[in-house]
């Protein structure tokens, strides 16, 4: 299952004014769109990389651990802090593990967590028997990548210039601005 973003971010990783600089824009008749639009640039490019912009907490349910203690690769990195991973036991009864019991890697894109014993441990056979919960993002809006943020810049502004359906003929080459996002984007096996 896919995880949920369970904080959002603090600030989006392109000001107002930033926005309202690159649209050419200064009135505040359209502060409210324009800002609509910066937080639609900022989904849809994590979207599009499958990884976290600005730092923020996550929920990733599970039905299960990984067999043969298999590695666990949490999505949408970077992975900044692993806070808990839970798991339902045959019994039915909620069980915390330890982290102290965990390999953590938050160094490897994505990152990635095994058991520290080999084995995880056995769960219910159940929808969402496990739940991880972690912290990820590059940081603040100032750490998000030039070329993610000069992205997005081109998205606001395709947005703005054509409020109706944009696909048809943007301003901008798609290929071109989807190029930048290349070197970030987490692709899938």
């Amino acid at each position: 299952m896919d995880p949920q973003r369970t904080t959002p971010p603090s600030t989006e990783p392109i000001t107002l004014a930033r926005a309202k600089l690159h649209l050419r824009v200064d009135h505040s008749d359209e502060d409210d769109l324009i800002t609509e639009l910066i937080t639609a640039a900022r989904m849809d490019c994590e979207d599009r990389i499958q990884r976290t912009l600005v730092t923020t907490g996550w929920t990733w349910p599970l039905d299960a651990f990984p067999p043969c203690g298999g590695v666990l690769t949490v999505p949408m990195p970077p992975l900044v802090s692993l806070t808990s991973v839970q798991y339902v036991d045959a019994d039915g009864a909620a069980q915390p593990l330890a982290l102290e019991d965990l390999h953590i890697d938050a160094l490897g894109q994505p990152g990635r967590i095994a058991p520290a014993s080999g084995s995880w441990p056995a769960t219910a056979t159940r929808i969402n028997a496990v739940t991880v919960v972690y912290t990820a993002g590059y940081g603040a809006a100032s750490a998000v990548p030039a070329p993610l943020k000069s992205w997005m810049l081109l998205a606001i502004g395709d947005m703005y210039a054509n409020r109706e359906r944009s696909s048809d003929r943007p301003s901008v080459p798609q290929n071109f601005a989807d190029s930048l996002l290349d070197p970030y984007r987490v692709w899938s096996l």
